[in-house]
Order: C-alpha cells, then structure tokens, then sequence
C-alpha cells in the first residue's frame, strides 16, 4: 500500500492509498461549492475527500459495498469538509449499497448529483488483506465478496458448479483462451477435496495452463473472472449504466432528471475491456443526444502517475456533461 501526501487547493491531506487518476478525475467533474457530489464506489474516499476539498461545502453521497471502507470514506471526506469554514453547512450521506442502486437512494433522499463517479478498481486493501481472498500474492480463504453478508464466496462456486458453466465464467469474464481446460482440472482437483485457499486455487490453474513464464501470472484471469461472478460486477454495472442513460436521455432532451441535475459531470474509471466496452457504448450514444465529451474519449495516467501507483496503468477514464439541448 502507496502512503502519500496530496495537496488540491489549499488544503494537504494524507492518503493511505493512492487514488487512481485522480488529478484527472478532478478536472473532469469540476467541482464547485454546494453542489452534490455522489461516488458509487467510495472505497477508502480518496476521490471523495479531494472533490469535497475543492467544493468546501456541499453534499457527498457516498456508496460502496464494503461497510468497513464506507466508514473510512465517510471520515476522510468529514476531515476533507472540516477544513473549511463553511464546514456546518455540508452533509455526507453513506448508503451500504451496491452502486447499481445508488441512483434510487440518491432519488429517495430528495437529491439530484451534479457529479457522479463510479471508480470500477477494487480497493487496494482488499488485495493487501489476505483474508479477503481476492489476491494469490498472500493465501488466504478463497472468498472474494466485497460485501461479506452475501452468502456465496468464490470457494462456493468452485466446488458446486458444473464443468460447463466454470468454463463459460472463465472465458466470458477471464477472456481466458485455456478455460475449458482450467474447469476440468478444478472439478478433478476439487474431487479430491474442496479447494478453499488462493493458494489451492492458483496451484490448480497453473497445473491445467502450465507455469507460464510471461508477466501475467497464469492465474491472473481465473481470479478475476471468479470475483467477477461472486459480486455480479458486470450486471451491476449494466443496472448502473441503464439508470445514467435514462436520466441523461431526460436532461438532454429538456427535462428533469430523477437522481443526476442538469450540467452534471458523470465520470467512469474502467480497469480492463468488459467494463470499459459498455460504458463507452453508453456515453457515445448519449454524445451523440447531445452530451459533451469532457475527456474526448478515454483518458489515461501519465507516466509519472503509472511509477508512482501501477494500478493506474490500465485504467481509463470517461466523463460526460449533461447539458440540456
């Protein structure tokens, strides 16, 4: 974990994470004092604390799936607010939800948001924490669940489900050529016990693919395509992208938006093609409703941002402003 100091405005804070394209993200929603900023995937708040330091008072709405990250945004952004003097006047509003239901509480507490971001990476302290299961770096109990209330973990679905369907979630959300491989070695090793560490997990993958030896770890894609399909990340962000196009679609044709105000700035940072390919689908449509290109087209780190934070390399940033037409 990258421990930094960051400074925007005025103000230093200090991150015990390095927020992905952050400075870029910043330019992109422009804040401004009062308005309503909502981040639907706050992970420790890194983003949410710099946008609240530059609006100085206003209302953040946070989301995230993590319960223990939502309180540790919901901190950063109150110490984020507390610099300023116009600090009594700012409310944060945390909701323990998935960010595919974000836009209704957002709707339900009276609130339209002049700035959305939904940063799709998941937090850097699930990768550090073992015990979350998320990373074959460190064993750990194979569970991968952003928010552990939901009842199936990854070790869940390794050990019930059929040869076939393994495949598909491996090739589908893995993009792994050797995926009918891949599933028939797991259901031979796990027929001779469950496989519920990352170590089991990866040791299996390796045997069925072989060590490799390029610079992705042959595991790498299991691994996501696993965590993909124990936290529904992918229909989650179809729900999410539905709700920002049928507000959008009403801002820029004149009307009133339900969640999103008009002028808002929505911003989507994507780690790998599967999120990136809808959500740019979705914003050129509405680009060509009427919706400004804030980014003109994906945008990505600096070399300087990618030394200083690898996470940063494959990701991508999208930002639209709705203006009505």
């Amino acid at each position: 974990m990258v421990r930094a100091t960051a400074e925007y405005g005025c103000v230093r804070f200090r991150m015990s994470h390095v927020p992905v394209l952050l400075a870029r993200s910043l330019d992109a929603l422009h804040p401004a004092p009062g308005e309503v900023y909502a981040d639907g995937t706050a992970g420790l708040g890194g983003h949410a604390a710099a946008v609240a330091t530059r609006m100085k008072t206003g209302t953040v709405v946070l989301g995230d799936l993590d319960a223990g990250n939502l309180g540790r945004a919901a901190a950063a952004v109150e110490a984020a607010f507390a610099s300023a003097p116009e600090h009594p006047r700012s409310r944060i509003l945390s909701f323990h939800t998935n960010f595919a239901e974000l836009p209704r509480r957002i709707e339900e507490a009276g609130l339209r948001a002049d700035m959305f971001l939904a940063d799709l990476g998941f937090a850097s302290v699930h990768v550090d924490d073992p015990a979350r299961g998320f990373s074959f770096m460190r064993d750990g109990p194979l569970d991968m669940r952003m928010d552990t209330t939901r009842p199936l973990t990854a070790a869940d679905l390794v050990a019930s489900l059929p040869e076939k369907e393994l495949a598909r979630i491996i090739a589908d959300y893995g993009e792994d050529r050797a995926a009918g491989r891949i599933a028939r070695k797991l259901v031979q090793a796990r027929a001779g016990g469950p496989i519920r560490t990352t170590a089991q997990l990866a040791g299996v993958v390796r045997a069925a693919v072989g060590g490799g030896g390029g610079p992705i770890d042959p595991a790498t894609r299991t691994f996501q395509a696993l965590r993909i399909a124990v936290n529904d990340e992918l229909g989650s962000l179809a729900a999410l992208l539905a709700a920002v196009e049928a507000d959008a679609r009403r801002i820029l044709s004149g009307g009133a938006g339900r969640w999103l105000a008009a002028g808002a700035r929505v911003a989507f940072i994507t780690f790998h093609s599967l999120e990136d390919r809808p959500v740019k689908r979705v914003f050129a449509s509405l680009i060509a409703a009427g919706a400004t290109d804030i980014t003109d087209g994906p945008a990505a780190a600096s070399e300087s941002e990618v030394r200083e934070n690898p996470r940063a390399r494959s990701a991508k940033l999208r930002a639209i402003r709705l203006t009505p037409n």
